[in-house]
């Protein structure tokens, strides 16, 4: 029995040395930690359960033969974070550049199945080359299963995947599927094809960071969620984060204890709008002091900035918040956060995150490029996702609600549950100018005196439009509010609609405007 336990003990020695001493010394010196010191930061002391640390390729095509590391380049099982279970794996790039394999696919997939029929989080740390190309397309229809069940366990678990290195080609689309992605700026990159081929097809000569770095795909692509500057700081993202999820779609995100005042009474908001509906100022302020202490976590803050999305805390409850930004392109939807915005209430909507929407909106940016490029489409996907949403919905006019954009933003005809307004709420068709062009100019040329019939059509549509009352007198708002009362009155409301119930019609899906 002796020798059993020392031929074992010996294996999982080999298996958690990874590609050797060598190639972890040079990962280190990257600034990069390997796999298994990943996981020990991530996850709860002694909570690891290793699944598969033992499985090893079968390839002996193309030198592969003298090239069998246990484990395969890839690290998975089961463990806990604060107390709650979750699955997790992590891409080793010690071991063959943590190249992606048949193996490397087998036990990511058992552990995506078990993630799902426990209703845990799967958690994955991707750093890898991308497939291994000695094995031909066995490497590529790997990809295929990872691909079906991030889609399957999506909207059933949270799923969370870290770029803490190279992820390119067909593995690009794991993470892509994936409710949340992290990136470490200078270490990850992500793209379909590398630098060298996309100057030998095209001519075009780009680094990997330009190309495919962190602020490239959370500023510009939109398809990481955050970006973070070392190993260390992504788990600690990762952790937060998580604090504000379910364990899954059938659970509602554990509460903290109440910690800030519930009645608490900001007067700064009172003064925040200024008084020239022209002039911006920053919505981050609006919600740092709605929310509680030091709980907003915003979500693509670097991406499509006039839309601004991110989880917080209302009286230690979870939210989701959507707002537009003033201080940004005068917070006008656009393509990109019309695709911000639709995501994130999705994403709300499957794990039972009620939805708080704070409108300061003049419309769809206009333009012939927006035109072309499918502002209709993309502007419906807002539409859509309001409308398709379950979960609580309250919204808050704080300024400007102008045309499609007050529709599209939670109101009353998307299912919204709750609205208060703001004192300085102007919920009109279109703004004063632009109804005088169509409404009034006529007049005002035939009139002694234009410049005064102008002024005169400016201050009444102003009057009649620019304030909440109207609104409120047609029961399309039902409290118009002091700002300083804003918390109070988001909790109250919280707390009466948190329980509510609604299902839809029977049908597969619907065809959202994707």
């Amino acid at each position: 029995m002796s020798d059993h336990l020392t031929q074992l003990r010996l294996k999982r020695q080999q298996a958690v040395q990874g590609g050797g001493p060598a190639r972890v010394e040079a990962q280190h010196q990257r600034g990069q930690l390997t796999a298994r010191e990943r996981l020990a930061i991530l996850l709860d002391e002694g909570s690891f359960q290793e699944l598969g640390a033992l499985a090893r390729h079968q390839n002996t095509d193309f030198g592969m033969a003298d090239r069998r590391f246990l484990g395969d380049g890839v690290v998975t099982g089961f463990g806990k974070i604060n107390g709650r279970r979750v699955a997790v794996y992590a891409q080793d790039f010690t071991v063959l550049g943590g190249s992606f394999s048949q193996v490397q696919s087998q036990k990511i997939c058992r552990l995506q199945d078990r993630a799902v029929e426990a209703g845990i989080p799967l958690i994955g740390l991707n750093d890898s080359g991308g497939a291994r190309v000695q094995e031909g397309i066995q490497s590529l229809a790997a990809y295929g299963e990872i691909f079906y069940r991030n889609v399957t366990a999506s909207g059933v678990v949270p799923q969370i995947s870290l770029i803490m290195g190279p992820c390119a080609g067909g593995a690009v689309y794991s993470p892509a599927l994936t409710d949340f992605v992290i990136m470490v700026t200078g270490t990850s990159h992500m793209f379909l094809t590398g630098p060298e081929i996309i100057q030998t097809v095209t001519g075009e000569a780009v680094t990997a960071e330009d190309l495919g770095g962190a602020w490239v795909h959370n500023s510009r692509s939109g398809v990481a969620h955050f970006a973070v500057e070392s190993d260390q700081e992504a788990i600690v993202l990762t952790k937060r984060l998580l604090a504000y999820l379910p364990q899954n779609n059938s659970q509602d995100p554990t509460p903290l204890t109440p910690y800030d005042d519930a009645d608490r009474l900001e007067e700064a908001l009172n003064t925040i709008v200024p008084s020239d509906e022209n002039l911006p100022y920053d919505m981050r302020q609006v919600l740092s002091l709605v929310f509680d202490l030091d709980s907003v976590l915003e979500v693509s803050s670097d991406f499509a900035p006039n839309a601004l999305t991110g989880l917080a805390r209302l009286d230690g409850h979870a939210v989701g918040l959507v707002a537009n930004q003033p201080a940004h392109l005068s917070g006008v939807l656009d393509i990109d956060s019309s695709d911000k915005i639709a995501r994130f209430v999705r994403l709300c909507d499957s794990f039972n995150i009620p939805l708080v929407t704070f409108v300061d909106c003049p419309g769809y940016l206009p333009g012939v490029d927006q035109e072309y490029h499918g502002v209709i489409r993309h502007g419906a996907k807002i539409i859509y996702a309001y409308s398709q949403a379950t979960v609580p919905k309250l919204a808050v006019i704080v300024r400007k609600a102008i045309g499609g954009s007050y529709v599209a933003l939670s109101s009353k005809q998307m299912g919204n549950d709750i609205a208060f307004a703001w004192p300085t709420a102007q919920i009109a068709v279109m703004g004063a100018e632009g109804a005088f062009r169509l409404l009034g100019r006529k007049a005002a040329q035939a009139s002694p005196d234009p410049a005064e019939a102008e002024r005169q059509f400016l201050d009444d549509y102003r009057e009649k439009f620019f304030n909440p009352y109207h609104a409120a007198d047609l029961g399309q708002i039902d409290e118009v509010i002091e700002p300083r009362e804003t918390r109070l009155r988001l909790i109250r409301a919280l707390e009466v609609v948190r329980t509510k119930v609604q299902t839809g019609l029977p049908k597969k899906h619907g065809l959202f405007p994707v």
